[in-house]
Parts: structure tokens; C-alpha cells; sequence
């Protein structure tokens, strides 16, 4: 039975009061989730620190003080952590010692001259000035600076492995047992552990718990995009999708707002993991995917739930023209049939599409924090960068750019020709930032001809700061695109019964993507300049495997893998009108298995016949 050709349009299609509801309900917890992705931002952030009771005495070293806090420009950093890049420049922004036991904060010190820093790591106690708007956070908590600085990492990791893992579990778990109860189970336990995490004793349990509110948000994240896809006719999708980015969004942009109520970090992870309370009454008032239930060949769920859907939309079964009932009474009697992700490696087209999702999904992400790194790091200066909300809202402002930009291409181009262009977009940015500029800083040491010397002369350092700077924006721009297309993309290819397994492999993907940024950092930027270099390689890779990929623009969600594996790769640009494809189309493909028993039994072909048709004259 034909969902999108005969199911929808009897139910309303997306025009039906209860499927506009549903498709509100899966925007709603987007912005909860965008709180929960963005967090490390404000409870890992390393704060500038130094020796307790270091400000004493310190205008007899040399420093010049100007009001309560002094000259704020020699406040920096140990250089034993060079990860964070911004002088700290809010006085209300500071903590003491993790020691402190949450009572008043005593009076903040001046901070020591820049000389001094190296010292540092030989006190027993420090005051922390952290940037990000709480007073507390988990570093300035637990001391988690100098020798223990690589337990922020770990900590960081660990919410990355957990969504990796939830990704990958909870994708083919969704797709045998259905959405709904993945869905239900997932926001119970991120309510237990997310919880649990604020009331942390030590960063071991920190990271640990970490772990499993990854996991737990991984199958939240995943149920919601699938059931936003299969609820929505193929013209609604790509729409509909962007809406709940524009919502995680949102809840990036608040972040900073939410973090200065809180003030601690502690409050700030309850109050986030809080609203996912509300998420409980989906229990009762969102159903299953009745799309996977047809799928999977569950008729008598399936039933259910359309008199369900036609009761909440004031349809009367009267005006089932195309014999949605009659013809699923039929099909009661047949058995459910439930398909695993691993299916897919016996399938001739299908795997191929979803791995090469795969390496532009892990390329995206992974090369976006080589261009945040260019454009953020102590490589470039730029004074505006140097402020924490300068550099986040930085990020975000070109992520929203690059959502509203993708609206536009893809509207235009199709899903294939617009990941293509951001692909493209994102190797030249990454090719010129690594070649053209490295080239002329080669020049300028060694100029071997007057137009180089020229070259050299006129291009100062500054200006190459500059259009550093550029191919970074551009490269992140492209870069973000590519990866939120690339999962969307898998989201349309892969057919239902294992939709949720596909879109599992996608994500877990970006996830290790992402996984790159900081296991650089554990490393201090060892291997940084190599690691650009293979996401770059890897970009003109992803530009040539595109191009097998097939367009599913306005085209019905394949159900089964035999539906998925009809979907074949079409020419780029349309053909000319009379034009004739090279390739046919799997409507005009024959059927030729009788000819080689036709043969045997010693019948002959026409004459000027071939076992294409006939020969042309």
C-alpha cells in the first residue's frame, strides 16, 4: 500500500488538524535540546586562574592598577593551557577556589603580573575569573587546571562517546521496536541521569554520568527527526526540518542569557534538563509512526491508529476514495516483518549511499572545528575575537546564516546539487587556507624574483590575518551546511524499516566528526595542521562520490529495502527537451531474464533484433 500516494492524502495530508499538532510537538523539545548540545560551552569552559592570594604585593612587582580590578590587560592565562584565547574582561564573571563552599564569595584579588604565571601550577589553592557568566563552573568546582587539566577533555568526550553510542543503539532499536517506546524510555533517563550529573561529587562521576545523558539525548534527537519525517508530504519535509533547527538554534542563542541567571553550574544543568519533564505526556498524546507500522506490515496497529487519525481530524470514512480500509483489511492476516540496519549490506545501491552520507557527514563536522580553530586561535588576532559571547555568538550567527542559505539552495538545486556546492565551497576554503596562504608566507621569508618580493612586501601580516579570517567564515558556513544536509539526505534515502538505522550511522558519524576537536586539544594542537589536511583530501573525495547520489526532491520516502534500492542516481542538470538519456530509468528498464531460456530452446531473435531491441537503421 502506497503511504504517500493514498494513506496521507485520506488522512489530510499535513492540512489535518492532529498532524499539524504532532509536527508541533516534535519543534517544541528542539530547544531543549539545543540547551542540552551547547552546554559544554559554559560548564567545561577553562577559566583564567592563578595562585591564591597571588594579588597581594602586586603593585611592588610591577603592575599597574587602575580601580578595584586593576589594568585588566595583564590578566591572561597559564601557558600550560593554551585553549582559552580570551583575556578575562567581566568583573562580575569571577570565582573563587573550588574550596569555597558555595557561601559568599569573598572579595577577588588582583590578578599576578604575566611574569608570575609560570608558577602558577605550584600553589595548592587558586581564584578563578571565568568568562561565561557563571560564578562556578565544573573546572573552578574540582580544580581541574595544570595537572588535571586533562580531565576537562574527558569530561567533554564523554558527552560526544555517549551520543555516538546513543546513535548507533538506539537507531536500530528504534526500528524493531518502534519510535515511540525509544522515544519515552529516552526522556525518562535523561530526566534520571541529567539530574544526577548536577548533583556530581567528583569529575569521575561527572563524566561518567555524562556518558549516559549523551546516550539518552542521542535517542531523543533521533526519534524526533525520523517522526518529523515520516509524519510530513514529501514538499513539507526539508521545511519542516529546518523549523526545529531554527528552534535548536534558539536555544544556542539563550544559552549565555540562561548560564547568567543561573550563576552556577549546577543550577544551570537541573534548569536544563528540567523541561524534558514536560516530554513525559507524549506518552499519551503522541502515537506510534503510523508509517513504520505499515511498513513493518503491523495492519492491525496500523488500523487502529487511521480511525484514530480520521477521528481526530473529522474525517469521515465515507470519503476513502482510494480504499485505504478495504484494502488494508486484506492485509490483516499477513505477519509483521521487522528489518535491522544490518540488512543493508546485502543491498547493491543503498549501502553505497549511505556510506558516502556517512564520509560527508564525518567531513563536515570534522573539518568546521579546523576553521573555528583558524579563525578563533592564537594564530589570528583579532581583538573582537578574544571575548567569550564574541567568539560564541561568532559560531552561531554563521550557523544561522548557513541554515538560512541552505533553504535557498536547495530549493533551487535539490538536495544532491546543494550539497554538492557546499562541498565545494567548504574544499576551496579549506585549499586556500592551507596552500595560499602558507605560500605566501613562504615567499615573503625567501622572495626569489622582484614580483615576488613585491607580493611579499605589500602582503603584511595583518592582511593575511585577514583573509584567514574569510576562508574561515566561509569554510564554517559551508561546512555546517554540509553536515546538517548530509543527515537530512539519509533521512529521505533510506527506507523505513531501517530509517532510524541509517540516520543512526549518519549521526554517529558527525559525532565522531566533532570528536576530533577535542582530542586535538587533549593533544595541545599536536597534529592540527595534519588533521586539516586529511578533512581537506577528504572534501575532494565527497565532491566526486556526490555525484552518485540520488535526488529526492519531492519524491515518496522509500518504505522497504526494495523501494530504497530503486533509487538511482539521475543526471545533475535535466536533459534537453527530445535529448535521449544515457541511462535508463527504472520504468523503461525490461525484463530479459526469458532470453537466455528462449536461447536454449533453440528459438531465434528477428532478424536486426539485439538484446536491447531492435537495431536501429
Amino acid at each position: 500500500m502506497d503511504y504517500d500516494g493514498s494513506v496521507l492524502p485520506f488522512l489530510g495530508g499535513l492540512g489535518g488538524g492532529y498532524q499539524k499538532t504532532l509536527v508541533l510537538l516534535t519543534w517544541i523539545p528542539a530547544l531543549f535540546i539545543g540547551f542540552s548540545q551547547f552546554s559544554d560551552s559554559f560548564l567545561l569552559d577553562q577559566p583564567n586562574f592563578w595562585c591564591r592570594g597571588a594579588g597581594k604585593g602586586t603593585e611592588l612587582a610591577g603592575i599597574t592598577t587602575s580601580g578595584r580590578w586593576g589594568n585588566m590587560s595583564n590578566w591572561t592565562s597559564l601557558p600550560t593551557t593554551p585553549f582559552s584565547t580570551a583575556s578575562w574582561e567581566a568583573a562580575g564573571n569571577r570565582s573563587n577556589s573550588s574550596s569555597a563552599d558555595g557561601g559568599d564569595t569573598p572579595p577577588l584579588p588582583s590578578p599576578p603580573d604575566k611574569g608570575d604565571n609560570a608558577s602558577n601550577c605550584d600553589c595548592h589553592a587558586w581564584d578563578y575569573g571565568i568568562r561565561a557568566g557563571l560564578v562556578q563552573n565544573v573546572v573552578s568546582k574540582w580544580d581541574l587546571v595544570c595537572d588535571n587539566a586533562w580531565k576537562v577533555h574527558i569530561a567533554k568526550f564523554s558527552l560526544l562517546v555517549g551520543l555516538i553510542f546513543g546513535y548507533l543503539i538506539t537507531g536500530c532499536i528504534a526500528d524493531w521496536v518502534g519510535r515511540r517506546p525509544v522515544l519515552l524510555f529516552s526522556i525518562i533517563f535523561i530526566l534520571i541521569f541529567g539530574l544526577t550529573v548536577a548533583l556530581s561529587v567528583n569529575v569521575t562521576m561527572f563524566s561518567t554520568l555524562r556518558f549516559f545523558e549523551g546516550f539518552c539525548l542521542a535517542g531523543i534527537i533521533l526519534t524526533l527527526y525520523a517522526l518529523r519525517i515520516e509524519l510530513c508530504p514529501p514538499g513539507k519535509r526539508f521545511m519542516i526540518t529546518m523549523v526545529a533547527s531554527f528552534v535548536a538554534m534558539a536555544g544556542q542563542f539563550l544559552m549565555p542569557g540562561l548560564a547568567a541567571l543561573c550563576r552556577d553550574w549546577q543550577v544551570l544543568q537541573a534548569l536544563i534538563i528540567c523541561p524534558f519533564l514536560l516530554m513525559l505526556l507524549y506518552w499519551s498524546i503522541f502515537p506510534e509512526s503510523l508509517r513504520w507500522l505499515m511498513a513493518t506490515q503491523q495492519f492491525e496497529s496500523a488500523k487502529r491508529l487511521i480511525l484514530h487519525f480520521t477521528q481526530k481530524n473529522c474525517v469521515s470514512p465515507e470519503s476513502d476514495i482510494k480504499g485505504v480500509m478495504p484494502e488494508l483489511e486484506k492485509e490483516l492476516s499477513r505477519r509483521p516483518k521487522k528489518v535491522c540496519i544490518v540488512k543493508v549490506v546485502g543491498t547493491r545501491n543503498l549501502w553505497k549511499n549511505i556510506v558516502v552520507l556517512c564520509v560527508n557527514s564525518l567531513t563536515g563536522y570534522g573539518i568546521h572545528h579546523c576553521f573555528a580553530r583558524s579563525m578563533m586561535g592564537h594564530e589570528v588576532k583579532v581583538p573582537l575575537l578574544e571575548n567569550f559571547y564574541a567568539d560564541y555568538y561568532t559560531t552561531a550567527s554563521i550557523a544561522l546564516v548557513s541554515c538560512l542559505a541552505m533553504c535557498l539552495v536547495v530549493r533551487f538545486l535539490g538536495r544532491r546539487g546543494g550539497l554538492l556546492l557546499f562541498m565545494i565551497l567548504t574544499a576551496l576554503a579549506s585549499l586556500l587556507q592551507l596552500g595560499l596562504l602558507n605560500l605566501i608566507g613562504k615567499y615573503s621569508q625567501h622572495p626569489d624574483s622582484e614580483l615576488q618580493l613585491k607580493l611579499a612586501v605589500g602582503m603584511s601580516d595583518s592582511v593575511k590575518d585577514k583573509f584567514s579570517i574569510a576562508f574561515s567564515i566561509v569554510g564554517m558556513f559551508a561546512s555546517h551546511a554540509v553536515g546538517s544536509l548530509s543527515v537530512f539526505f539519509c533521512a529521505e534515502i533510506t527506507p523505513t524499516v531501517i530509517r532510524c538505522g541509517g540516520l543512526g550511522l549518519v549521526l554517529a558519524s558527525a559525532g565522531f566528526g566533532m570528536l576530533t576537536a577535542p582530542i586535538i586539544e587533549l593533544h595541545n594542537q599536536k597534529g592540527y595542521f595534519l588533521h586539516h589536511i586529511i578533512f581537506a583530501c577528504c572534501t575532494l573525495i565527497c565532491i566526486i562520490c556526490i555525484l552518485l547520489l540520488p535526488e529526492s526532491r519531492d519524491q515518496n520516502l522509500p518504505e522497504n529495502i526494495s523501494n530504497g534500492e530503486h533509487y538511482t542516481r539521475q543526471p545533475l542538470l535535466p536533459h534537453k527537451k527530445g535529448e535521449q538519456p544515457l541511462l535508463l530509468t527504472n520504468a523503461e528498464l525490461k525484463d530479459y531474464s526469458g532470453l537466455h531460456d528462449a536461447a536454449a530452446a533453440g528459438d531465434t531473435l528477428p532478424e536486426g533484433a539485439t538484446a536491447n531491441g531492435m537495431k536501429a537503421m
